[in-house]
């Protein structure tokens, strides 16, 4: 299908970052496709965008190859990715399982590697294309309640740079947003209820960053930045 504006695909679409995300790159001018686990729940921002919504298990390498497939089929060659994929089992040692730990390994990374090796080099092939990852404080430090989520984001961050030094001056603007802070969403307000609103990260804020970084000149490239609420202790 020809189209001649740019497609982006938000893997990690949710009520928060992600749908905030495709929102504003629908406003920015890309013809934008959406996945998560389930498609099906997407429908009404499809609507709402004009888009296209595919189902992703960012665990499962198959279903990542088989959702890009579907995108490129049905909108054609994807430019821009905003992988947006985060999760995993919060304890110590003491209570986290290999399970786990492989679950944070699969949620973070494996998934990105799978998408990358597919996309990076029909972009580079082109010259020109990005994608952008949400990261987490995680991947910088880890405490005793992330021990394996930290290392599922760590590793997801040094994947990140790896790809951004080895792609870039193929023309691929590889980008990592470290988000520090709650984000602003229904349940965690709910679960929150005497927490000050300012507390909170603002989806609408983690997007405009995210269409910052795309429209940076090649010769002022941003690598990683971090996002917090001005009240966030760090």
């Amino acid at each position: 299908m020809t189209n001649t504006k740019r497609i982006a695909l938000v893997v990690g679409v949710g009520p928060g970052l992600g749908t905030a995300t495709a929102r504003r790159l629908h406003a920015d001018g890309y013809r934008v496709a959406v996945a998560s686990r389930n498609a099906e729940r997407l429908a009404g921002l499809v609507q709402e965008l004009g888009g296209f919504a595919v189902s992703i298990d960012a665990t499962d390498p198959a279903s990542v190859e088989a959702g890009v497939a579907a995108v490129e089929e049905a909108v054609g060659p994807i430019h821009t990715v905003v992988w947006n994929v985060g999760g995993g089992v919060f304890g110590t040692l003491e209570t986290v399982d290999t399970d786990g730990l492989d679950l944070a390994l699969g949620t973070n990374t494996r998934g990105l590697f799978v998408l990358a090796k597919r996309l990076l080099p029909q972009m580079a092939e082109r010259g020109d294309g990005a994608l952008v990852i949400t990261g987490a404080t995680a991947s910088l430090r880890g405490k005793p309640f992330t021990t394996a989520f930290a290392a599922g984001k760590a590793a997801q961050r040094s994947l990140a740079q790896s790809l951004a030094r080895e792609w870039g001056p193929k023309g691929i603007h590889v980008a990592l947003v470290i988000v520090d802070g709650m984000v602003d969403l229904p349940n965690t307000r709910a679960r929150m209820p005497d927490r000050a609103a300012e507390s909170f990260l603002s989806p609408d804020g983690f997007a405009a960053t995210v269409s910052f970084l795309l429209s940076q000149a090649r010769n002022a490239w941003t690598f990683e930045l971090d996002l917090r609420p001005h009240v966030e202790a760090w």
